[in-house]
């Protein structure tokens, strides 16, 4: 966030620094209200352009593997336009390329789950998927798939053949 900040004051420093040329250069011409009206104007614009192109400028940078599977979009109080015109906040996915399956069980995926917010810390939930059942289980607080196909610590919980979070474990999206 801290880096959003330092951005947005130096695009209002780049702002300051056109208009004053442009004003030295007309012979002192423009209007006063010139300055301050630019400078926020710029700083405005861009910080709306950081917060929409958030989601496309990360998902981008994203290797081919990793499957999105759900955006987080809504507004705040503090800038009211975003109730008409959501914003992208955070987003969940998955890499297939992590996705470990046992020999011994092939029906049965684990992974993490991505959890990526936008000034927040990307977190990694550690998941199991049995692909044949349409089931999920959470492999939190010592929770684990043992490789023979054992849940240990976690209760399967039923979420249906279609689901996407499944669909891209055992399917590859």
């Amino acid at each position: 966030m801290a880096v959003d900040w330092i951005t947005m004051a130096a695009v209002g420093i780049l702002a300051f620094s056109i208009v004053y040329a442009a004003n030295h250069l007309s012979g002192r011409r423009l209007p006063k209200w010139l300055m301050p009206a630019a400078i926020g104007a710029s700083m405005i614009i861009y910080s709306a352009w950081n917060e929409y192109s958030w989601f496309d400028r990360v998902s981008q940078d994203l290797p081919e593997s990793v499957v999105i599977l759900d955006q987080v979009r809504g507004g705040a109080p503090w800038r009211p336009w975003s109730y008409l015109f959501p914003v992208t906040s955070r987003f969940m996915a998955i890499d297939r390329a992590a996705v470990l399956r046992s020999a011994a069980t092939p029906d049965l995926a684990a992974t993490e789950v991505l959890l990526v917010t936008r000034w927040g810390e990307t977190m990694r939930v550690p998941v199991a998927f049995d692909c044949a059942a349409g089931a999920r289980a959470d492999l939190v607080e010592g929770a684990e798939l043992v490789p023979d196909g054992t849940l240990r610590g976690a209760v399967w919980v039923p979420v249906g053949l279609d689901d996407v979070m499944l669909k891209a474990a055992c399917n590859g999206g």
